[in-house]
């Protein structure tokens, strides 16, 4: 009880607040109606389908690096220019990015993500028929726009997912970009020494065309359209979830406020999330083009250090002996991809454990500890299985802390700047991808340490600033804007 003392007449707070509480509806919000929904029949469908854009986006990403050989021999290309072709990808996924999560916040997810699909497919569709160099890497570009805005499926799909399964199903999305990546590696096996390189471009774009008829099925966020002050709409896809989950929704009515900046960009240099926007998403994405990019310079150039090398992967080659040399993978090379490709979804179980047990940012220090090893480890000398090892291992981490910053980021920002905050943290991270081919493709020809070591340096360096982010989200609750953080949420995480 607590007395309120004025001209001598004691006022009971507790009753008087009780009472008016029974005379109140009851009401509940996204956030509870999407626990309440729970797991279910939804999710599946929702995951296969989110999931499936993950094969999407990995496939354009991949195909850099298995088309590079026959591009290089084809148009008698110098190392930076094939550089120059992975810079041009994530250039356009850099500018259209911040585009997209500022449309994506203001207009929705769904319509966005639906963009992005033909966009991506089209665009690629038409670097298959490039006259020219010139005409790769400007329509290339524009392919990176396009899985821009497709990666607003992550957005989408964590705002359906309830708290206490995000740690466990987000990590498993790494199945998809495993499949997507192993995909464009078979087709490159299999259809660039018969039909050639344009043909496995033609083909990789029929699953981005399947992708758009099923993503007809997923419903526009229900968080984004309570923000948007579409409370009807958010109450019917909520009611349709619940259905096809077998449940229902929480009892009384469902009650937000509008959030009327959504977009808002200034949000994104606010303290609390300043250090995520900057220093998590350039070294994820530094390290895993990296290692993407090394292990296929490498194996083409034959500049492993191996002790049971054959005559082929004898002969070293570098760019001042020839300015063209014709060196496409061989079916052991494509085997070694294949294999290290499985490495991004070997560790998933531990992944999902450590993010339960130790939370967001232990797990973070801890892999990019584990990615500065493994990178300097490739350049011992070893046999060529031994390279496949350090290979899938080193791919494991950089994916499990390319899954965490992932999984951080979209939890850490508000639904009112999710989008905007994920495309800017998606296109920033784009400049690791443009600056990591200078390195991989270019530098390595120089020195292998030389080149490994700056991915080993900046892991070094970002497990260091981990400690120093304000926010642990293990547990907690989508939040609907900046004002909505609880008090104790405020002075744990940003004091």
């Amino acid at each position: 009880w607590y007395h309120v003392q004025k001209r001598g007449i004691t006022i009971h707070l507790k009753r008087f607040l009780t009472s008016v509480a029974q005379t109140e509806p009851k009401c509940y919000t996204v956030e509870e109606a999407v626990e309440s929904i729970s797991f279910g029949r939804f999710h599946i469908l929702l995951f296969v389908i989110m999931g499936s854009a993950n094969i999407v986006e990995a496939m354009e990403i991949m195909l850099l690096a298995v088309v590079s050989p026959e591009i290089r021999c084809e148009w008698h290309l110098e190392d930076w220019q094939v550089a120059l072709v992975s810079t041009m990808v994530f250039l356009g996924f850099m500018v259209c990015g911040v585009l997209c999560g500022y449309v994506a916040d203001k207009y929705g997810r769904w319509k966005v993500v639906f963009g992005g699909f033909i966009w991506a497919a089209y665009f690629s569709l038409l670097t298959s028929f490039s006259p020219s160099y010139d005409w790769f890497i400007f329509l290339r570009c524009m392919v990176g726009c396009g899985v821009a805005a497709t990666s607003q499926g992550f957005v989408l799909k964590t705002e359906f997912i309830p708290s206490k399964y995000r740690a466990s199903l987000l990590p498993l999305a790494s199945i998809f970009w495993m499949l997507g990546s192993m995909l464009i590696i078979i087709l490159g096996m299999t259809v660039v020494p018969t039909m050639g390189w344009r043909w496995m471009i033609r083909f990789s774009i029929i699953p981005s065309i399947i992708l758009i008829g099923l993503f007809m099925f997923i419903p526009e966020s229900a968080r984004f359209q309570v923000s948007a002050g579409n409370i009807q709409e958010a109450l019917s896809t909520l009611n349709w979830i619940a259905r096809m989950n077998g449940t229902t929704l929480p009892e009384g009515e469902l009650r937000e406020p509008e959030v009327t900046e959504r977009g808002n960009a200034i949000t994104l240099i606010n303290p609390a999330f300043r250090r995520t926007s900057l220093l998590l998403w350039f070294v994820a994405s530094f390290s895993y083009y990296g290692s993407v990019l090394s292990s296929s310079e490498l194996l083409e150039k034959n500049l492993l250090c191996m002790t049971d090398a054959d005559a082929e992967h004898q002969i070293k080659h570098n760019q001042e002996e020839a300015l063209c040399y014709c060196i496409p993978f061989n079916m052991a090379d494509y085997q070694t991809l294949l294999i290290s490709c499985l490495g991004e979804v070997a560790l998933i179980p531990l992944n999902i454990g450590m993010l339960n047990i130790f939370g967001r940012k232990p797990s973070l220090a801890i892999l990019q500890l584990l990615s500065a090893f493994f990178f300097m480890l490739v350049n011992i000398c070893t046999t060529m299985f031994g390279f496949t090892v350090l290979l899938f291992l080193l791919r494991s981490v950089v994916s499990m802390n390319f899954n965490v910053v992932y999984i951080y980021t979209a939890e850490v920002y508000p639904t009112s700047v999710r989008s905007i905050g994920m495309g800017f943290c998606t296109s920033f991270s784009r400049v690791g991808g443009m600056i990591a081919p200078f390195i991989a493709q270019v530098l390595m020809s120089k020195s292998v340490i030389l080149a490994l070591s700056p991915f080993a340096i900046t892991c070094v360096i970002c497990a260091v600033g981990v400690a120093f982010l304000p926010i642990e989200t293990r547990g907690r609750a989508l939040l609907v804007s900046i004002f909505t953080f609880p008090p104790t949420v405020l002075k744990t995480d940003f004091h």
